[in-house]
């Protein structure tokens, strides 16, 4: 890679992260003033029509995006990483093991968590829901957590056999 591609490479890198902070950003004041602010300001007037129950329901079909989040967050951090001119394969499989762990237990949860506790909290809801993106998400993010278990298992190798050299 010639000097000016990995420039060019590191300035992308820059600018996904930005990317990444704006998203998460953006999407967590959404989420925190839809599920949050609102209502107690709502409820602080005095509004009748916030009713606790469903609050705490929406509430809680919005727990995974916290998870997916987390994801994109861990994501941009390492991008942020590389801009600053770190090594990839260090950076890869710390990422790929957060981004994995996040996407996963946002999918678990999206599947069998958000039902199971809208149903105890009195609200309706089955013992699965099928989901297909969360389903998906969830063996995504099981995959990369593998995949960054072996780019460290690789790094480790590498690190010996430079030893031995």
């Amino acid at each position: 890679m010639t000097t000016q591609d990995l420039t060019r490479f590191r300035r992308m890198c820059g600018q996904f992260r930005w990317l990444a902070v704006f998203m998460v950003c953006s999407v967590g004041a959404i989420l925190a003033l839809i599920h949050l602010v609102a209502p107690t300001v709502l409820t602080a007037r005095g509004d009748t029509r916030i009713d606790p129950a469903i609050w705490l329901e929406q509430a809680v079909w919005a727990t995974p995006t916290l998870f997916y989040l987390f994801a994109v967050w861990a994501i941009g951090s390492a991008m942020g990483q590389l801009a600053r001119g770190r090594l990839i394969q260090p950076i890869l499989g710390r990422a790929l093991r957060h981004v994995g762990i996040a996407l996963g237990l946002g999918g678990l949860l999206s599947v069998f968590g958000v039902t199971n506790i809208s149903r105890l909290l009195g609200g309706h809801g089955s013992f699965a829901y099928f989901d297909v993106a969360g389903m998906t998400l969830g063996m995504i993010g099981g995959a990369l957590f593998l995949l960054g278990r072996v780019v460290d298992q690789a790094d480790r190798i590498q690190s010996e056999l430079d030893e031995m050299i």
